[in-house]
């Protein structure tokens, strides 16, 4: 029995690990999928639910943790070698801090949502980049002020003129965007004839 139980736990955790694992091109988004089939399901139903397209979706995922489910920020350093407090919450897929995301979970009603389910990480974006536009007028396409606003938070956005390293990541979230809509036009077709795919 307990030879079983053993057997039961290596099972799921090696499918756990699969299914976390991050894929091996995620600059090619037709590569992502390739992978990761439920995860174009994931973020075509949150293009659908919000209106975020699905390229905006995975340039934030890229820049924020290049599809690192258990990505942190990197500790502060005491004299730059004594590891010190990481500078903030952020955590998961979305980078997404305890007190945003708290927020989104009683907004959607999705209380069991975890920063490191990519489902639940899209989702996070996709309700994150419908309130920059109702609050900042912001388009969902506009990938430069929708990361801008992601980055620096919806009050602080006024200000991202005075912050040239946030401005210079923010045209590399839209490069990264525009990649990945090219990219999605000549695949999308075909993955969209999988839909029938569970894994």
């Amino acid at each position: 029995m307990k030879s079983l139980n053993n057997k039961i736990i290596l099972l799921f955790f090696l499918l756990f690990s699969a299914c976390s694992s991050i894929p091996k091109n995620t600059s090619n988004s037709c590569s992502i999928f390739d992978e990761r089939y439920l995860w174009y399901k994931h973020t075509k139903k949150v293009e659908e639910k919000w209106g975020t397209p699905i390229y905006i979706q995975l340039a934030i995922i890229k820049m924020e943790s290049d599809f690192d489910w258990l990505a942190k920020p990197a500790r502060k350093k005491i004299f730059k070698v004594i590891p010190y407090k990481r500078p903030s919450s952020s955590f998961g897929y979305s980078q997404a801090v305890k007190g945003t995301w708290e927020q989104y979970k009683k907004e959607t009603g999705n209380k069991l949502a975890t920063r490191v389910r990519f489902k639940d990480s899209v989702d996070f974006i996709g309700w994150y980049t419908n309130k920059t536009e109702t609050i900042l007028k912001i388009p969902k396409e506009d990938a430069f002020k929708q990361y801008l606003a992601y980055h620096e938070g919806w009050g602080n956005f006024k200000n991202y003129k005075k912050n040239k390293k946030v401005i210079k990541i923010a045209k590399k979230v839209e490069k990264q965007s525009k990649i990945y809509k090219q990219q999605l036009s000549e695949c999308r077709n075909s993955l969209n004839k999988n839909k029938y795919i569970i894994f």
